[in-house]
């Protein structure tokens, strides 16, 4: 399941994006526009910021901007950024703990499947796709 913060960082993107005049846009307006907590956006562009996908600046005539174009974003990267791994099951995250039935597991395809519809899915998506 995505949560508020995967979902609310595609908003704070999306709104970013529509509304960009080449200046940086103040929190308190993408807060009031997407009808979301200032504090818990503080938290959730904090991590956007520190994970390559935005630019922000502090004091009068700060706020935030995208890095790039609304085209060059997928979604996927994003949600992963917010979220973690998209993988289904522990045994597809890529990381060192390999299951010891990997060989002999009846259920690898399936979720090895599904793992691929969800990646495909969410990294087809561009940003401008939503805007």
């Amino acid at each position: 399941m995505i949560s508020t913060r995967g979902r609310y960082a595609i908003r704070v993107m999306i709104d970013l994006a529509e509304n960009d005049n080449g200046g940086y846009i103040p929190l308190k307006d993408i807060a009031a526009r997407q009808s979301i907590s200032k504090k818990y956006l503080e938290i959730i562009v904090k991590d956007m910021v520190n994970g390559g996908l935005l630019t922000g600046v502090s004091g009068k005539g700060g706020g935030y901007r995208l890095c790039r174009k609304p085209e060059e974003y997928n979604i996927g990267e994003v949600i992963e950024l917010m979220e973690g791994t998209l993988s289904p099951v522990a045994c597809l995250t890529g990381k060192t703990n390999e299951c010891p039935y990997k060989g002999s597991c009846h259920t690898l395809p399936m979720w090895e499947e599904y793992d691929r519809m969800v990646h495909d899915f969410f990294y087809g998506k561009r940003l401008s796709d939503l805007v």
